[in-house]
């Protein structure tokens, strides 16, 4: 039976999915356009890492190990893949918001999964 907090969590993660697939789909077709190399774009990158890492080692509960690991180490990798999307030639800017999308949609997968594991 699943408790209201584990219907939010799934649901949260569900919109990471879906999230993530509408970024995939979007970064193969090169419609997203950004401002790579602005201010806001670096500052979100940088904060998402240190969020990410905010989540690694912020103290919990031990069940919900796994789950924060999933959570920090996505907004880690993803706060990089931003920083280096900064730097990389436009032509390749594309296929890493499909990669970026893919991290989230992979997120929302597995942390979908483990809020079904049984305690």
């Amino acid at each position: 039976m699943l408790t209201p907090e584990r219907l939010f969590r799934l649901t949260i993660e569900l919109i990471f999915v879906l999230l993530g697939s509408l970024v995939i789909w979007l970064g193969l077709l090169r419609r997203i356009y950004v401002d790579r190399h602005g201010a806001a774009w670096l500052v979100l990158g940088v904060a998402l890492i240190v969020w990410g890492l905010r989540a690694l080692y912020s103290p919990g509960q031990w069940w919900l190990r796994w789950q924060n690991w999933t959570r920090g180490l996505s907004l880690v990798f993803l706060g990089v893949l931003m920083l280096v999307i900064s730097r990389v030639p436009y032509l390749w800017v594309g296929p890493m918001l499909a990669a970026g999308g893919g991290l989230l949609a992979l997120r929302g997968l597995i942390a979908s999964y483990l809020v079904f594991r049984p305690q």
